[in-house]
């Protein structure tokens, strides 16, 4: 990859960490990226699917048509840190690495521009930018509107402790707010007359907590009250609940959801409380290819992973201490071996949606030291530095490197598509 377009990388990740924006308010990161992209050659798009921060950068023509998919939303509270006193600073901040994650993928983009051009190759080369990854709604909704449906095949990666092919089901999960209506009344002089929506709001997770007993083992149902009105002598009329209901498989997920609303309607009916049951957001869970994942594993073991200075080891070495993490003095490793069958992942992405409409291929790069859990302060210290910037630099040469396959040996897409 040619330094010109390192640098560039560094600049737009560095530009994309200092102004940290949530899902939704995007402006300064997707303008960012998409002007890395215009000024590369690439014609931009904005509005897409509706989003004020979606934009479609493409170049070339014809097929096959290669779509990096780039996200840049970061998360509340995981400010950015003075990485000496480890302090969030209570702000938005990239705690996930998506200003590392979506500038990997315009840099893969430009080297494989560039590649093309000098091979006079035909094809189309696509980068979508993708709001609101965080909150699982983006790519749920271009999806939908048919955005991704002429791709020949999707490419991305995510910042992780480690290199590999992330050969992974990541969950399915439905997200649903539950909002309880009651009577208000004072508790000591006329509880009679109250309808308490608190109690429904508490009888129905009494009776997902039971339920837990009778769903498949790899189900998960994560609960948290968000409202509640009034002091404790009054008999609240309003109660609200958020619920993450996850699994391996969309139908195990949505069964499941099925009877927490049932459980959600007998605690209404229970308590003389109605409840509303809005839907989120929800996502299938990730459909692996193999024949893309064999692809770009081939492509990562030519590119060297990432070495490391005696200050990126020593900062490595004061994160991992500070923050408790057992990688017993281990901070970074080689390129671990693909995996013969799909591994669960315990989280979820909205990338999950497009690789039931197109093969999907993701890849994960060591842009923070082993054992950084996602969205955690320590994330955001490495994802703000040369560790991260590392990471994101080799990810993106392994995805150009892939997605160059797939732009001159038709059979893999074949396979990747027989495998659909």
């Amino acid at each position: 990859m040619r330094e010109r377009i390192i640098e560039k990388m560094k600049e737009t990740s560095e530009y994309i960490f200092s102004y940290p924006e949530i899902s939704g308010q995007e402006k300064k990161s997707s303008r960012a990226l998409a002007r890395f992209l215009d000024r590369e050659g690439f014609s931009v798009t904005w509005g897409i699917a509706g989003f004020d921060t979606a934009f479609l950068a493409q170049w070339g023509e014809g097929e096959p048509v290669i779509g990096f998919l780039a996200e840049y939303d970061a998360l509340p509270g995981l400010g950015q840190e003075a990485c000496s006193e480890y302090k969030p600073t209570g702000g938005p901040g990239h705690g996930c690495g998506h200003n590392l994650l979506g500038t990997a993928c315009a840099g893969a983009a430009c080297a494989l521009k560039e590649r093309m051009q000098a091979e006079r190759l035909p094809g189309t080369i696509r980068v979508y930018g993708c709001p609101a990854e965080e909150t699982v709604v983006g790519k749920i909704k271009m999806n939908a509107e048919g955005v991704f449906d002429d791709l020949s095949a999707a490419v991305t990666w995510h910042p992780f402790d480690r290199n590999r092919v992330s050969y992974d089901i990541w969950q399915a999960q439905d997200i649903k707010n539950y909002k309880f209506y009651g009577t208000a009344a004072h508790a000591s002089k006329h509880p009679e007359r109250g309808r308490s929506a608190l109690d429904a709001a508490e009888l129905m997770n009494v009776g997902v907590n039971y339920l837990r007993e009778h769903v498949a083992d790899d189900v998960r149902m994560h609960y948290t009250y968000t409202n509640t009105d009034g002091p404790a002598n009054i008999v609240p009329a309003y109660a609200s609940t958020n619920y993450f209901i996850r699994s391996n498989k969309w139908e195990r997920t949505k069964d499941a959801s099925e009877r927490v609303d049932d459980c959600a309607r007998g605690a209404a009916t229970m308590t003389g409380t109605r409840v509303e049951i809005e839907r989120v957001t929800c996502n299938k869970e990730m459909k692996v290819n193999r024949a893309l994942a064999e692809t770009f594993y081939e492509e990562m073991e030519k590119i060297p992973v990432p070495s490391y200075t005696e200050e990126e080891i020593s900062f490595a070495a004061r994160i991992s201490e500070e923050a408790g993490f057992e990688n017993n003095g281990v901070y970074f490793t080689g390129l671990e071996p693909l995996e013969d069958e799909p591994v669960p992942l315990a989280i979820g992405t909205d990338v999950s949606d497009v690789s039931h409409t197109v093969p999907t291929v993701m890849l994960s790069a060591a842009a923070m030291c082993r054992e950084t859990p996602l969205h955690h302060w320590a994330a955001t210290a490495q994802a703000g530095m040369s560790i991260g910037e590392k990471g994101m630099i080799y990810a993106a040469e392994c995805m150009a490197a892939g997605a160059y396959r797939l732009m001159t040996d038709p059979e893999i897409l074949k396979r990747a598509w027989a495998e659909m």
